[in-house]
C-alpha cells in the first residue's frame, strides 16, 4: 500500500537508491533532480516496480510573470513527461509561485496558460500529472483546499506534512486525491520527518488514503526513517 520516495536517498547515486528502495516496496517515486535526474529512462526499466517522477522544481516557476521563466519551466515539465511515457508513469509538479501579493491575478493568468500546454503535452504522450499542495511558504500556490479551484480539476496530490504545516489537513483529507506523499512534523518546518516523530496523527490520514483508493509514497528524509514510518503505516 506504501510506497518510497528516492528522496531518503538524495546522496546515493540513483542505480544504487533504486537497488535499495526495490528490496523494500513496489513503488518508487523517483526525485528527478541531483543525483538522481533521470538522463536515461532505461534505468528504471531494469525494475519490476511501479513508478512514480517528482519532476524538477528547484528553479521551476511555471506561474512565473516573466514569460521566459514560465515558458521554460514547462518546457522542463514536458521533458518529464516525454520520460515518463516511455515507463508508463504518472508525473508530479509543483504549482508555482509568485514574489509579491500584486502579481497574485498575473500570475494566475500565467498559471492558466501553463495548465493548458501542460494537458496539452501530456496528452499527445497519454500521460497523467498531479499537482502538489505546498507548505507554509508565502505566495506559493495550492496551500489550502479552497486554492484547488485553480487547478481546474486536474489530479491532485495531497502532501500531508506540508497541509498540516498550513494548519489545513483536516480540510484536505476530505478533498479527492489520487497520490500522496506522507511525512511528519510538528507544525513548525518543512522537517520531513519519520512517521510518528511529529505532531500529526495519521488514523485519518490513513483512512483518507484508503477511502480514496490513492497511491502513496513515504517522503521522509533518512533510509531509518523509511523504515520506522512503513513500520508505523502498517499498523495502522
Amino acid at each position: 500500500m506504501f510506497g518510497v520516495s528516492s528522496y531518503c536517498l538524495m546522496d546515493q547515486p540513483l542505480s544504487r537508491a533504486l537497488d535499495t528502495l526495490a528490496e523494500i516496496t513496489g513503488l518508487i517515486e523517483v526525485m528527478d533532480e541531483g543525483l538522481h535526474a533521470i538522463t536515461d529512462p532505461g534505468i528504471l526499466e531494469n525494475y519490476s516496480q511501479d513508478f512514480v517522477i517528482h519532476a524538477p522544481f528547484h528553479g521551476m516557476n511555471i506561474a512565473s510573470v516573466f514569460e521566459s521563466i514560465r515558458r521554460a519551466s514547462v518546457g522542463i515539465m514536458a521533458d518529464c513527461f516525454a520520460v515518463a511515457a516511455e515507463i508508463g508513469a504518472p508525473v508530479v509538479i509543483h504549482p508555482g509561485y509568485y514574489a509579491w501579493a500584486q502579481e497574485q491575478e498575473e500570475a494566475d493568468r500565467q498559471f492558466r496558460k501553463s495548465l493548458a500546454e501542460l494537458r496539452a503535452a501530456a496528452g499527445e504522450l497519454s500521460v497523467t500529472f498531479y499537482f502538489e499542495n505546498m507548505g507554509d511558504m508565502h505566495f506559493f500556490n495550492l496551500r489550502t483546499p479552497e486554492d484547488l479551484r485553480l487547478i481546474d480539476g486536474n489530479a491532485f496530490v495531497l502532501d500531508v506534512g506540508h497541509a498540516h504545516l498550513n494548519g489545513r489537513l483536516p480540510g484536505f483529507l476530505k478533498t479527492g486525491f489520487s497520490h500522496m506523499h506522507i511525512h511528519d512534523n510538528k507544525g513548525e518546518r518543512d522537517s520531513h520527518d519519520a512517521v510518528g516523530t511529529g505532531t500529526i496523527d495519521f488514523v485519518p490520514v490513513v483512512a483518507a488514503l484508503r477511502h480514496n483508493k490513492a497511491t502513496s509514497v513515504v517522503e521522509v528524509r533518512s533510509f531509518a526513517g523509511v523504515i520506522s514510518s512503513l513500520a508505523a503505516l502498517e499498523s495502522l
